[in-house]
C-alpha cells in the first residue's frame, strides 16, 4: 500500500487533533470550518480505502489477511465521521473533544494498518 498516502492520512488526522483540541482548550464547539477539516481527512480516507481495495484486486495480499485489512480501512473511514456526528448532538467544548478523539483514534488506526499490510 502507498506509505506516503498513510502518512498523508496520519498527519491530517493529527492536525485535525490538535485544532479541535485548541477549540476545545479555548471553550469552543466544532464550527463549520472544523467540519470542513474532518471532510478533508474523511476523503484522504476514502482514497486509502479506494486505494487498499485496489491493491487487493490487483492480487497483492496483506500480510495478516485480506479481511482484516478492509475492516481496518472500513474502521479508518469512519472513525472521524463518526466523531462529527457525535460532536453535532453535543454543541459544547466536548463536542470539539470527541472530535479530536476520533481523529487520534483514526492516526492509530493507520498505524495499525501499516504493520497489517505488512510494513
Amino acid at each position: 500500500m502507498l506509505v506516503a498516502l498513510t502518512v498523508a492520512v496520519s498527519v491530517a488526522a493529527l492536525a485535525l487533533a490538535a485544532w479541535c483540541g485548541f477549540a476545545a482548550y479555548r471553550d469552543q464547539p466544532t464550527k463549520d470550518w472544523h467540519f470542513i477539516g474532518m471532510a478533508v481527512v474523511a476523503v484522504l480516507a476514502l482514497a486509502q480505502l479506494v486505494v487498499g481495495i485496489v491493491h487487493l484486486a490487483r492480487g497483492e495480499q496483506a500480510d495478516e489477511g485480506s479481511v482484516i485489512f478492509v475492516s481496518y480501512l472500513l474502521g479508518a473511514l469512519l472513525a472521524v465521521p463518526a466523531a462529527g456526528f457525535l460532536s453535532l448532538s453535543e454543541r459544547t467544548r466536548w463536542g470539539s473533544v470527541t472530535v479530536a478523539a476520533g481523529a487520534v483514534v483514526l492516526a492509530v488506526l493507520e498505524v495499525r494498518l501499516h504493520d497489517i499490510w505488512g510494513g
